[in-house]
């Protein structure tokens, strides 16, 4: 098999594609031939150094894959060698064969292209947990979602467009057509203008129901502020830790500076919920990822969720998908596909 290491800390250049022997499933394990792997921030913070909870350097990162069964290990059942599947991967996903507990092996809905399915587990598991599980999201509610036009950003707004609620979404200029055309109600220009004093002016004063927030550092403290009362906030990365391909230690500390607290008298006195999320934590709640994941594949079955796929690099040219991401060029989600 081939796969992606990160040998060492390091811009995207010090990526290396690397051959080694096919794995074998283990008891209740699935073998997967990949077809398609997602690609997460977290994996380019994982590369800089910046993310605490990736393996040990040197290691093959990567969340999710779709691809075809070709071996099944003992105590696998209602699974069949050539089905068409998706899978969460506690890392390794950088590959092109995995092997993945059945408990997150789920097959592909008819008519799905694997590279669709591959843009589903982390994002709209991610979106899934922040609007419908935890922030119960209903009709006519406001909800700002910043990087509206990345991966979990997408997935976020077709969850606010299938619940009836309204999306101000943050992202630069030239993505704000496609995005109105998507469902967005308004577009902020995050590079040009004060996100927060644009929720202000376009709520009236009242803000919103629920505010989506991965930038970190001052973004929580503006996002809070942005909360009408009863609003909830989500925090569930910090991209801005990684301002540019290499690491800066001094960047990543300025930005965690600017982290605010939150304290139960405050939250108490303003009526307004501070939530934050890591799917990577969850990897022992395999059931409820699998019912959650269930519930968003009936709904791209059914047309109502359609994953976008901005764009698939090969698995050499994982160090090109990293700068283009961090360049924020993408619209929806950047993939490696290994043949």
């Amino acid at each position: 098999m081939r796969q992606v290491w990160i040998p060492r800390i390091g811009g995207p250049e010090v990526l290396e594609l690397r051959e080694a022997p096919d794995p074998q499933p283990r008891e209740g394990e699935v073998r997967i031939r990949v077809a398609a792997a997602g690609i997460n921030f977290a994996d380019i913070l994982a590369r800089m150094g910046l993310y605490p909870d990736a393996p040990k350097l040197p290691a093959v990162v990567g969340y999710e894959v779709a691809g075809r069964i070709d071996g099944l290990g003992v105590g696998v059942e209602g699974l069949r060698d050539g089905a068409r599947v998706l899978a969460l991967t506690r890392f390794g996903g950088y590959s092109d064969v995995v092997c993945v507990p059945q408990a997150l092996v789920l097959p592909i809905p008819d008519g799905l292209s694997f590279e669709k399915a591959a843009a589903i587990p982390v994002n709209y598991l991610t979106a899934w947990l922040m609007l419908v599980h935890l922030g119960n999201v209903r009709e006519r509610e406001r909800v700002l979602v910043h990087a509206a036009a990345g991966g979990v950003g997408q997935a976020a707004v077709q969850i606010c467009r299938w619940r009836g609620a309204e999306v101000i979404g943050t992202a630069s200029a030239p993505k704000h057509g496609r995005l109105r055309e998507l469902g967005v109600a308004y577009c902020v220009d995050y590079t040009a203008q004060d996100f927060e004093a644009e929720v202000k002016r376009l709520t009236g004063g009242r803000g919103v129901d629920i505010a989506l927030d991965a930038v970190g550092g001052e973004s929580f403290a503006k996002s809070y502020r942005c909360l009408a009362p009863l609003g909830r906030l989500f925090v569930f990365g910090a991209s801005s830790f990684a301002p540019s391909t290499t690491r800066s230690i001094l960047a990543a500390a300025a930005k965690f500076l600017r982290m605010p607290t939150f304290k139960p008298f405050r939250l108490m006195s303003d009526n307004r919920g501070v939530f934050a999320v890591n799917l990577g934590h969850l990897w022992d709640h395999a059931t409820l990822l699998r019912e959650m994941l269930g519930d968003i594949l009936r709904l791209v079955a059914a047309g109502t969720l359609d994953p976008v796929v901005d764009r698939v690099f090969p698995l050499d040219r994982a160090a090109e998908a990293h700068r283009y991401i961090q360049s924020r060029k993408n619209f929806g989600k950047v993939l490696l596909a290994p043949r």
